[in-house]
């Protein structure tokens, strides 16, 4: 669970940081990729222990 939060910090970060500064689009949209990624494995791990 500590992952998902330092993951979730981190995306919010850089997507203020690439939505804040003029030429840092690409952290906003790193910052969107990690946010996905960190979704899929929180996704991933909840599927696995409903089984």
């Amino acid at each position: 669970m500590a992952l998902f939060l330092c993951l979730i910090i981190v995306a919010i970060v850089l997507g203020l940081i690439g939505a804040v500064a003029q030429g840092l689009t690409y952290l906003l949209i790193i910052g969107i990729v990690v946010f996905v990624a960190d979704l899929a494995l929180v996704g991933r791990r909840w599927s696995q222990r409903s089984h």
